[in-house]
């Protein structure tokens, strides 16, 4: 009897979590974007959601916007976020792990259980379609020749590392704008209100192919296939490397079961064909990692960001 007793009630214990777990979510879950709406960050999260709620009924997404910072004022909500499982969002390197470098930061990359990536985006230096510049060296010989205005997405973000980089290569110095987000960046390029930008070329490459701007040089070791007419600054002399992931992180601490079942969701969606051929559409690159290989990266990336701002705080 006493066996019978305790079978019963350990049925009736492992019963109990699917019931509760069941019952997940109850409400919509909020995706943070740290970046105004119209980026391609922003896009990535719409277009997750969109194929997220295609493929698991019963999950509402809804996308929140919180730009500011180079994408700290985003990272900070996501790390104090409740732990219940209705708070999730997007991270953009360098960014979340320069903030942490630089020690402006109120978090850690232990605030975060860290999902996955689900794309990378190469940098490029953009000028206005009518810019005499045209090459890396033309950049180079105008900032020797005048003080030249050039955008990056917020200090301590891989634009920013990236025109440092480039300012340090080349002996010139830029008046570094910083703004909040890459559609401001696109508005002073196209409004010709700066002379150059250092962004990422899923936010220009469109503007660059209709003629409305011009992308003088990719910041990789070889050609983007997306823009194989693109030199890299590379083959222009400039050794300037920059690259930008985007993944999705969840503050730490979830109940095991259901950040399992987000998890679960994250790659689930990012296999996808849809979404992969949504991604293409938009020119976002996609190169997935999973929890672990993306955790690494973060802390590889960490030790590399810190590095250069003990030597040069910016």
């Amino acid at each position: 009897m006493i066996k019978k007793l305790l079978a019963a009630t350990a049925v009736s214990v492992f019963c109990v979590a699917p019931v509760a777990f069941a019952d997940y979510p109850e409400k919509p879950i909020t995706l943070i974007v740290p970046s105004k709406a119209g980026g391609s960050t922003d896009t990535t999260a719409r277009i997750f959601a969109e194929i997220a709620e295609k493929k698991y009924k019963g999950f509402e997404f809804v996308v929140s916007n919180m730009g500011g910072s180079g994408g700290q004022k985003g990272f900070e909500a996501i790390a104090r976020a409740q732990t219940d499982g209705y708070t999730l969002g997007l991270n953009f390197t360098p960014q979340l792990v320069a903030h942490i470098a630089s020690k402006r930061a109120k978090y850690t990359l232990d605030s975060f259980h860290v999902m996955g990536n689900i794309a990378q985006d190469a940098g490029i230096v953009a000028v206005p379609k009518d810019s005499a510049i045209k090459t890396m060296s033309d950049l180079a010989k105008a900032a020797k020749a005048n003080q030249l205005t050039v955008s990056v997405n917020g200090i301590g973000s891989d634009d920013f590392l990236a025109a440092k980089s480039f300012e340090k290569k080349a002996g010139v110095t830029f008046n570094l704008l910083p703004t909040k987000g890459s559609t401001e960046q696109k508005a002073g390029i196209l409004g010709g209100h700066v002379d150059a930008a250092f962004m990422n070329l899923s936010q220009m490459i469109s503007q660059h192919n209709a003629g409305d701007a011009r992308i003088i040089a990719i910041l990789t070791q070889d050609r983007d296939a997306s823009a194989q007419a693109i030199a890299t600054a590379k083959e222009q002399g400039f050794e300037v490397y920059m690259s930008a992931t985007r993944g999705f992180v969840a503050p730490a601490g979830i109940d095991p079961k259901i950040q399992g079942q987000l998890d679960e969701i994250f790659d689930a969606v990012v296999a996808d064909k849809e979404f992969q051929a949504k991604a293409a559409a938009s020119k976002i690159a996609l190169l997935p990692m999973n929890g672990a290989e993306y955790t690494k990266y973060l802390q590889n990336l960490y030790a590399d960001t810190k590095a250069v701002y003990d030597e040069a705080p910016w």
